[in-house]
């Protein structure tokens, strides 16, 4: 029998009469695992169906199996449930509309990475008081997407926090890795083991070697310390996600959406042997956050598409009831209903006019 050796003096303390905490800096608050959160909130069988659909159809329209074109479009961040819930019913009815053509996922975020400082989101902070009650924070967001995934909606959302995944993601179809975090290794991690397909956002320096690599790698199988569902820490062994692609969301001062921009973007692609699937973010460094943008560089995307480009096989559009975005008061009876309270938004009625707009422009192509 052989005897392990003992490890060099000093690499193992004692262990301390008593458990000290991993900081002095913060506390630590239980909270509902995972399991114990989809248990009381369970998906019923129409919005179980609703989201597996949704998923493979996202799928098939990334691998161009499906001609139709992906639009992911909703709230920059969702604040208010009930203006949520009224924009999805408009989403709805509108989806059913341009099915023919163009496939709809609503966004729907609940978390917003900050440059600084900032309100984090609804399930960080869901009153918007900086009381940041996330137990409740991720009760309300899950209850939205059921109710959000009733209607028929697909859903897509962003993958920030790398739990929060556990207590929702079996509810979207599509998800997000945004700029910031795309060269994170925990996020590629968690990527290679979500069953949706996964956009990865290009630096916000607007290059494109970080998603090209992310992509690669969130394919590939993974082995790495996550959680399991019961809230216990575990080893993770992903099979890897073949359903990766990436997203031009512009940067460093610079739009990415331009047909020379896209064609670089291609070739790049070609040389990594990523198959050539790319969704063009209307919003963010491609409008300089100006919500009024966002409709031109939609028409200069579906033009490229109309002139023969194969490689855009998705958009995304943020959108919302009202036109901006609006600052969050101390008295939040103020708030605008329907207005953003991040990143300003196109209205409503622009988003109808724009997507039945592409919907025309496209639908010749299909030949039917």
């Amino acid at each position: 029998m052989t005897t392990l050796a003992k490890p060099p003096h000093g690499l193992l303390a004692p262990e301390p009469p008593h458990p000290t905490p991993p900081s002095s800096q913060a506390d630590y608050h239980a909270m509902a695992s995972p399991i114990e959160l989809l248990r009381s909130l369970p998906a019923s069988p129409r919005a179980h169906a609703s989201v597996h659909a949704g998923r493979a159809a996202v799928k098939r329209v990334l691998s161009g199996e499906d001609p139709r074109w992906l639009v992911v479009v909703g709230p920059c961040s969702i604040h208010d449930p009930r203006a949520g819930l009224d924009y999805a019913a408009r989403l709805a009815e509108l989806a059913a509309d341009v099915d023919d053509t163009l496939l709809i996922v609503m966004r729907a975020y609940f978390e917003k990475p900050r440059t600084s400082v900032g309100w984090k989101g609804l399930i960080n902070d869901p009153y918007m008081d900086d009381s940041c009650c996330l137990d409740e924070g991720m009760h309300i967001a899950r209850r939205f997407l059921l109710a959000a995934a009733e209607l028929g909606l697909p859903l897509a959302g962003e993958a920030l926090d790398p739990l929060s995944p556990l207590y929702l993601a079996d509810l979207y179809s599509w998800m997000a890795i945004g700029a910031r975090t795309t060269e994170s290794q925990i996020h590629r991690e968690l990527a290679s083991a979500l069953d949706c397909a996964v956009g990865f956002k290009n630096g916000t320096d607007g290059t494109l070697d970080a998603a090209l690599n992310a992509i690669v790698s969130a394919s590939a199988p993974h082995a790495y310390l996550g959680m399991g569902r019961d809230g216990r820490v575990a080893v993770v062994n992903s099979r890897g996600n073949p359903h990766c692609h990436l997203v031009l969301r512009g940067g460093g001062g610079r739009p990415n959406y331009d047909s020379v921009s896209i064609t670089l973007a291609e070739q790049a692609l070609k040389k990594r042997d990523i198959p050539p699937a790319i969704m063009v973010d209307c919003a963010h460094g491609n409008s300089w956050k100006n919500h009024q943008w966002q409709p031109r560089v939609l028409t200069d995307v579906v033009g490229q598409i109309v002139g023969g480009n194969h490689g855009i096989r998705a958009v995304m559009l943020e959108s919302f009831i009202e036109p901006g975005n609006q600052p969050i008061p101390a008295d939040l009876s103020q708030l605008r209903y329907g207005c953003s309270v991040t990143d300003p938004c196109v209205d409503w009625d622009t988003t109808s006019l724009i997507l039945r707009n592409a919907r025309n422009r496209l639908r010749p192509l299909l030949g039917n």
